[in-house]
Order: structure tokens, then sequence, then C-alpha cells
């Protein structure tokens, strides 16, 4: 039945399909979900500010929505066979547009971070069905090239969202950063509304609650747990104690169901497996620096949030050449050509900026690194992903997809906590071993301080995956 499925989705005319048309209401939508994942990056100065509320709280805004979207995707399996495509993507992006539109209006912070949760939940219910959707109407040599245009999406729209805030921030006010937004939402939700159709076999599968709840739990628990290191240590351990508990009980939950919510069977498939903790590491790291280079920009350089943004800009354009390039390049020559040499240059970026990171470092020492780290991100990326979900059958796919988009959102809320609070822990260390001065100096290098420790931990890390990069082989598609 699956096999009759794939062949007469492919086999379908292109005009019936619309092909075209279709792809761009799916980048479009989700380039401004995505870019919500940074582009309070810059603002978030002005809104602690703003709301009166401290940096632990205001970070939420951008932890909250990676962790909400992290709960949101497991479930992304069930809804492509409950609901059509089309239901899907016009429900996900209409979510979207009612947390936008409550972001963009909010008088308090916690209606603008309702609002984010929304958004949160909207995006987590649209990746997964743009990736499938891409996955499904286009063969299985196009899908690098498909799915690196996605990544232009994935990873420029994050990586360029601080400049946009910055730029924002500058001339208006970071209301705007929401209201921008609306405009291009509604457009992909008429072109969507117009040319998409049904691409997959409903089945009406059963929602398991207690699945939802354990999994809801399991992550939110171990994230807030580690968002809170270097702070209540009960309340810490107490979250990460709870979280680990529940998603031990959901993988056990799901590996004895005969419809699991998500399929954690994937597993078995060695490439599936190790291109997921690839993922994992990468998210962990590119997320994380994404809000910590910003802070050390403006914290210890002193820079404006406008300047800030622009020193990030050229990497994120950078990172969105290198997306759609190295997918090409992965269906011509694999993925080890590619995946091996990205770890292998981060790596070393991260390493030379542990070194170097200083209150005198050079700005186009920083461009040129921060553009090394994203060119690493766009070898890595589309390549690692599109290895994985090639060894899995089209039947598969959906919980393959969910699984690592899961992951990758929960990696990036892991990071970014984790990485956050590593450096606030070295900074306070670093102003108690100088008797705590509160001079702005002190506190600048605190900063600088705090920063080197964190890219000299995620150099170990990405040399574990340098590792795990050699185990790598080409896959095919598993239609068995």
């Amino acid at each position: 039945m699956e096999q009759n499925l794939e062949q007469n989705i492919l086999e379908k005319d292109d005009e019936e399909l619309k092909v075209l048309p279709i792809t761009i209401a799916l980048i479009m939508a989700g380039f401004f979900c995505m870019l919500n994942e940074t582009v309070l990056n810059m603002a978030l100065q002005s809104l602690m500010v703003q709301f009166e509320i401290s940096a632990t709280t205001v970070q939420w805004l951008s932890t909250g929505y990676m962790l909400i979207m992290g709960v949101s995707i497991p479930i992304s399996a069930y809804l492509t066979k409950a609901f059509t495509t089309r239901q899907l993507f016009l429900a996900s992006v209409a979510i979207f547009l009612l947390g936008t539109l409550i972001c963009a209006f909010s008088p308090f912070f916690p209606i603008l971070l309702i609002g984010r949760l929304i958004q949160a939940v909207g995006t987590g219910v649209l990746i997964p069905n743009i990736i499938n959707t891409l996955l499904i109407i286009n063969p299985v040599e196009k899908r690098g090239k498909a799915l690196g245009i996605f990544n232009l999406v994935m990873f420029c729209a994050p990586a360029i969202g601080p400049t946009i805030s910055g730029l924002v921030i500058q001339y208006l006010n970071w209301r705007w950063l929401f209201l921008g937004i609306i405009p291009f939402s509604i457009i992909a939700f008429l072109i969507g509304y117009i040319h998409l159709k049904n691409l997959t076999e409903l089945t009406k599968p059963s929602l398991d609650i207690p699945s939802v709840l354990l999994s809801t739990i399991g992550f939110g628990g171990f994230i807030y747990g580690v968002s809170n290191i270097g702070g209540a240590t009960t309340t810490m351990a107490i979250s990460i104690i709870i979280g680990c508990f529940a998603l031990i009980a959901f993988v056990i939950r799901q590996l004895h169901m005969k419809e699991p919510m998500l399929d954690m069977h994937t597993f078995k498939y060695p490439m599936f497996t190790i291109g997921t903790l690839l993922i994992i590491i990468m998210h962990m790291v590119n997320f994380a620096t994404m809000l910590i280079l910003p802070m050390f920009l403006e914290g210890a350089l002193g820079l404006s949030a406008f300047t800030a943004g622009l020193i990030m800009l050229p990497g994120g354009f950078i990172n969105g050449i290198a997306s759609p390039v190295s997918g090409h390049l992965y269906d011509k020559f694999g993925p080890k050509i590619l995946i091996l040499p990205g770890f292998i240059i981060s790596a070393l970026v991260f390493y030379i900026f542990s070194f170097t990171i200083s209150l005198e470092i050079t700005i186009p020492l920083i461009i040129i690194l921060h553009c090394f780290s994203l060119l690493a991100v766009g070898m890595i990326n589309t390549p690692t992903q599109t290895n994985s979900l090639n060894q899995l059958s089209l039947e598969s796919a959906p919980h393959g997809t969910a699984i690592t988009n899961t992951l990758q959102q929960i990696a990036g809320a892991f990071g970014t906590s984790l990485f956050v609070a590593i450096m606030s822990s070295n900074q306070k260390d670093f102003l108690m071993s100088i008797g705590n001065p509160n001079d702005s100096k002190s506190q600048a290098l605190s900063l600088v301080f705090g920063v080197h420790k964190v890219f000299l931990i995620q150099v170990f890390i990405l040399i574990l995956a340098i590792i795990l990069s050699l185990f790598l082989k080409r896959n095919t598609i598993n239609t068995k």
C-alpha cells in the first residue's frame, strides 16, 4: 500500500501537483516561523527594561519557544495520519498568526510569553509537515536539493534574526518584529489555501493521551531544570529527575504500543541513529552561540543592537548559500565529504574563538569566525538530515521526521539553557575571585571569562561529533 501511495503521488503531473506554488507556500511560512526563534535576541535588553524583568525571566521568550516546539512536534506523526496535508498547513499557519497578533499587542510580559508559546505550537506542527510534504513531492534523487532549500529557511532565518531584530530596535520598537511578519504569513496562508492538496493517506489513528503527557512532562521538566543550573538547586534537581523518569517511561511506552505516537524502532537503523546524534550536537552548539555571541557583543564590547546584528549578518548569508549547495553535493557524493569536514571546521572555529575572545578581539576576526561557523552548519545539517531520513520507508518517515525535529528543538533549548547557565556561573566565579566589584570593566571581563569557558566546552562536544561522523555511510531509501 505504501509503495502504491508513493508511486501514485510521484507519478502525478507537475501541473496537477503545482509543486512550485506549494513549495513557495511551505518555504515562506517556514521562514517566518523559524525567524521567530531568534528575532527577539537583540530586543531582550529593551524588553527587560520595559517590563522590569530579569535576564533569567526574559530568556524564556527564546527558550520557551524552542521548548514548546519540542513538546508539540512529537504529535506530528499522529497529525499527519489524522488530518490532511492541507488541513495541517492551514491550521498551523493560523495558530502562528494568532500568537503573532497576541505578541504584537501584548501590554504585559506574561501576555507576550503566552503569544510566543502559541506561535511555537503553530511552528511545531508546521515544520514536520513541511519536511514530509517535500519528501513526498520530490523523488529520492532530488530530496537532498529540496531539503537543502528548506534548510536554507531552517538556519538562514534564525541566523539573520538578530540582524533584523537589531535594525528594528534601532529605528522602530520591538512590536514591529511581530507586526512585520503578519502580512507574509497571510500571503503564505492564501497560497496554501489555493494550491495545497492532501498528499498522504489518512488512517485516523487514536491519540494516546498518556504519551502526550509523558513527553510534555519529560521534555518540559528536563529543560526547565537545566535552565535553573546555578540557581535554585532543589528546583533544578527535582525538575531534571522528574523529566528523565517521564522520558524513560515515554520511550518504554512507545516501544510496547501497536501504534506509537513516536515509533522508537526507527533507531534500529544505524544511520538514522548516528544522524540524530549529530543533529543534536549541532543544534546544541549553534542555537546557544546565536544567543551568547550577541550578549558578548553588546555586554562586553558595548556595541549597539543594530551593530551586533550587522556583525552576525554575513554568517547568515553564508549559511543560506551553503545549505542548498550541500544538499546538491550530497545527492552527488554522499555524506562524508561534507559532514566530517563540517564538524572539523566547527571545532577549529570554537577552539580559536575560545582563546581569542577578549575585550581586544577585533570585529573582522569575529565576523570571519562566525562565517566559518555557519558555513560548517550548512555543510552538516542538510546531508545529515537527508542521509538519516533516506534509510526510513515512507511509512516510517513521519516518525523519523518528528523525532529529529523534536530532538533538534529540544537540543536547541537544552544547549541554550545549559551554556547560558555555564556562562553565568563562570561570570559569578570570576567576580567573586576579584572581590565582586560592580564596575563596568569587571562586569565585561566576567562576561569574557564566561564565554571563553562555554566555547571551550563546545570544542570537546564537537570532537565527539567528529568521531561519530567517521561511522557515516550513504543511504538510499528503504522501501521495506
